[in-house]
Parts: structure tokens; C-alpha cells; sequence
């Protein structure tokens, strides 16, 4: 093993001083940020656009019940025939035309409305004319049913339960969501790594064995060092990468406090800066004491735990996944032929992403939830969903976060030693497609 050293430096020479690995870790940071302002721009740019839509009464019922609002707005048809007020319509451009026609009960009216569009609408713009028609066709019965017009004020009136735990603190709505959505957004950063550098070490497999350069490394290294020099290599230079992020991050964040005026170690407290306060002045006072309450605990997050978890995790999968792709590497003679193994080993990993999702959103310390997080081939994207509401005391279990990491070293261990077999049969292997079945063969080689 003294050779492994050796090559581990090699393949992490080799991949870091690699234009595209330099031009990407610079990049990077700023395609994400980018990205992001995009989507923000085109979404509240999206939500900016006002649709006017025609509405054409015939009925006694509905009367001024449908107001202008920021996404919508009303132009009254009143008196004009249906066909004309469609011709309207359809030449002004408008969004759509409602049409109410006649009639004396309330209820048949409301059955009969119709929306003539020239596209379908949008669920929002459907939902937000249905209420109008819900609400209004609930306060004529109610009326017509002798309430009283105070009660049917209170009756509009929201009601929300107050959540505390039992020692009296209070407790968010929807705050697991939002931080099982930070951790999923760690977890899809590992899939995507774990998918990027594994495809590294497969093809630089597939080059050396295309190139024949293996048979002479071979010559003096064993089969199993080299490929484990590949795996830890890369695995550096992923780290490598993320710790420049990390720095780069930092740094902003120091640039940003201090043209905010921010003290940064106000930041890792629980505390609300004074300066966040004050941006959050404007917010009517209900809506002011809510946002406070979902910043200071978001605040609580313990985010260097999280950003250590973020690492282990990414290793320990890294390394499992890696020695998957070095083996269909070895085993295959170009990368085309890999497509049919490719499938297996994505599947464990988009899994994770989707079921983490729905199982830590709606009950993080579920069965479902659980079970996901100490499987090793997809705890480290469920796991690190789990992990911005805390470890222990309410959080993830000591046990829970101890036992997927021993659970992911102890696979690691199996899984490359299984990839070593087909690696160290398959590196030699020329000419041929090789199956599952004939892979496993390969396994029972002494």
C-alpha cells in the first residue's frame, strides 16, 4: 500500500490543475447566485402582469362582488350580447370572459357560469373567481336563512392555533418544512457532486483501459490500489472544491455585513439583529411578530454542524458511489456501453430526493423518514434533510445520526471490495459487452 499515496496525488494533480475544474470552482458560486436572481427576477416579473378580464352579469346575483386585486382586474360587459361580448373579448385580448347568465336561484346561476378563455387558466386565476362565486352564494343562503349581517362578518374570520411545546415555547407553522427544504437543497447538492464525480473516476477508467496505459500501470500496481488511489483522489479534489466555495461564502458574507452594518456574530445567535428589525418595520404588526419569530429560528440552526454533516455525508457517499462507478468503468470499453448500469445506481440517489422530501416534510421523525435517513445508499441526502431541526433534544437522535454513519463506513468497506473483484477482471477485458450475470461471475473469482 505504500504505492497508494502516489497515486492518489497523481489523480489529485491531475484533476485540480484541470482548466475546467479551475474555470467551474470559480464559476460556480456565481452561475448559483445568477440562477438564483434570475429566477427571482422572472417569477416576481411573472406575478407583475395583470390579467383583465371581461365580465358579462345577466343575473340579479353577484353584484360587485368581483374587485380589482394586483393580479386581476374586471371590465363590465353589462347589456351586450353573449356572442358580441365574446367577439370583444377575444379581439381586445383580454384574458378571458365570465359570463353569468339569468336566472332566479342563486345556486343554478352559480352551476351555470361560465369562463370562456382562449387558453386554459391558470389554477390561481380559477381558484380566485371560484371564491368570489363560493363566498357570495354562502352569504345570500345564510342570509336567506334569517343570519344576522354581524354574524356573517364573523363568520369570514380566520382562526389559527397557537402551538407550544410543553415547557410553554412556541412552535412555527410550516418551519419543519422549511428547514427539511434547506437541508433537501444540501441533499440535492450531494446527489448532483456524487453524480459529477463519479462520472470522473469512470471515465478517467475508461481512458486509461481505452489507451491501453493501464496494462503498464498494472505492471507494478495492483488493481485494487489504483482504483482506490482514483476514488480518494477525486473524493480530495471534490473537498478541495467545496472548501474554496466555502471561503468564497464567507468572505461575502463578511463583505455583505459590513456594507449592512451587520456585526457577523450577531448572525449565530438566536437574537434578531437590530438592523433585520428594521427592515421588517414596514410589515403590519401580526404578520412583523410572525417574521421575527421564523428568523430568529431559523437563526437556531445549528449551521456549522450542518456544513461538517454536509462533508462527512458527501465523503461517505461519494466513496460508496465512486467505487460503483470504477467498477462499470473497468468493466466496459467505451462510455456509451455504461448506459445500462447507469439506471441502478441514479435510482437510489433521485429515491432520496423525492421520498426524503415528502416524508421529512410532513413528519421528519417518521418510520418513512427514518428508515430512508439510515439506509446507506440514500442517508446522505434523507439524513441531511433531518438535520437543520438539530441533533437531539427534539431533533435527530444521537443514535440515528451515529448509526448512519458507522451504517455508511461499514457499506463503503463491502461495496469496494465487491467493486475490486469486478475491477480488477474487468480493467483487462477487451472486445466484449459484459452483463450483470457475467459480473457477477467476475464476484466469485478468487
Amino acid at each position: 500500500m505504500h504505492k497508494l499515496p502516489l497515486i492518489i496525488k497523481r489523480e489529485y494533480l491531475a484533476k485540480v490543475r484541470n482548466r475546467s475544474f479551475i474555470v467551474m470552482t470559480i464559476l460556480s458560486p456565481l452561475l448559483f447566485v445568477g440562477m438564483a436572481a434570475l429566477v427571482f427576477f422572472l417569477t416576481k416579473a411573472n406575478n407583475e402582469e395583470k390579467k383583465v378580464m371581461a365580465i358579462l352579469n345577466e343575473s340579479d346575483f353577484f353584484q360587485d362582488q368581483f374587485r380589482d386585486d394586483t393580479s386581476l382586474s374586471f371590465v363590465d360587459f353589462r347589456g351586450m350580447p353573449v356572442e358580441a361580448a365574446k367577439d370583444s373579448a377575444q379581439h381586445a385580448a383580454y384574458y378571458g370572459l365570465l359570463y353569468i347568465p339569468k336566472g332566479g336561484d342563486i345556486e343554478k346561476v352559480a352551476n351555470s357560469i361560465e369562463l370562456f378563455c382562449k387558453e386554459s387558466p391558470g389554477l390561481g386565476t380559477l381558484s380566485s373567481v371560484e371564491n368570489v362565486i363560493r363566498n357570495n352564494v354562502r352569504e345570500v343562503k345564510l342570509r336567506n336563512f334569517g343570519v344576522p349581517d354581524e354574524v356573517l362578518g364573523e363568520l369570514g374570520k380566520n382562526y389559527e392555533i397557537s402551538v407550544e411545546n410543553f415547557t410553554g415555547e412556541k412552535k412555527l407553522r410550516g418551519i419543519n418544512e422549511i428547514k427539511a427544504f434547506i437541508g433537501g437543497g444540501f441533499g440535492y447538492l450531494i446527489m448532483m457532486f456524487i453524480i459529477i464525480y463519479g462520472a470522473f473516476v469512470m471515465r478517467s477508467v475508461i481512458e486509461e483501459k481505452t489507451s491501453r496505459i493501464i496494462e503498464v500501470i498494472i505492471s507494478s500496481v495492483k488493481p485494487f490500489q489504483l482504483m482506490l488511489g482514483k476514488i480518494i483522489g477525486n473524493s480530495l479534489a471534490g473537498i478541495t472544491q467545496f472548501v474554496i466555495w466555502i471561503i468564497c461564502g464567507t468572505i461575502l458574507l463578511f463583505l455583505l455585513a459590513g456594507f449592512l452594518g451587520v456585526s457577523v456574530g450577531e448572525l449565530g445567535g438566536s437574537r434578531i439583529p437590530p438592523e433585520a428589525a428594521d427592515a421588517m418595520s414596514g410589515i403590519s404588526g401580526g404578520m412583523q411578530e410572525k417574521a421575527q419569530l421564523y428568523l430568529a429560528e431559523l437563526l437556531k440552526i445549528s449551521w456549522g454542524i450542518l456544513l461538517v454533516s454536509f462533508v462527512i455525508y458527501f465523503v461517505l457517499g461519494y466513496l460508496i458511489y465512486s467505487s460503483i462507478y470504477a467498477a462499470i468503468g473497468a468493466a466496459v470499453d467505451n462510455e456509451t456501453d455504461t448506459q445500462q448500469f447507469m439506471f441502478p445506481v441514479i435510482l437510489p440517489l433521485m429515491l432520496a430526493i423525492y421520498v426524503g422530501f415528502f416524508s421529512v416534510f410532513n413528519n421528519p421523525h417518521g418510520p418513512i423518514a427514518v428508515g430512508f435517513s439510515l439506509f446507506p445508499l440514500t442517508s446522505p441526502i434523507v439524513m441531511l434533510m433531518r438535520l437543520p431541526g438539530g441533533i437531539g433534544a427534539g431533533g435527530v437522535p444521537v443514535w440515528q445520526f451515529v448509526t448512519s454513519i458507522v451504517l455508511l463506513i461499514a457499506t463503503f468497506l463491502f461495496i469496494v471490495w465487491l467493486a475490486a473483484k469486478i475491477y480488477r477482471v474487468g480493467i483487462l477485458m477487451y472486445g466484449k459487452k459484459p452483463s450483470y450475470k457475467e459480473m457477477y461471475r467476475w464476484l466469485k473469482y478468487s
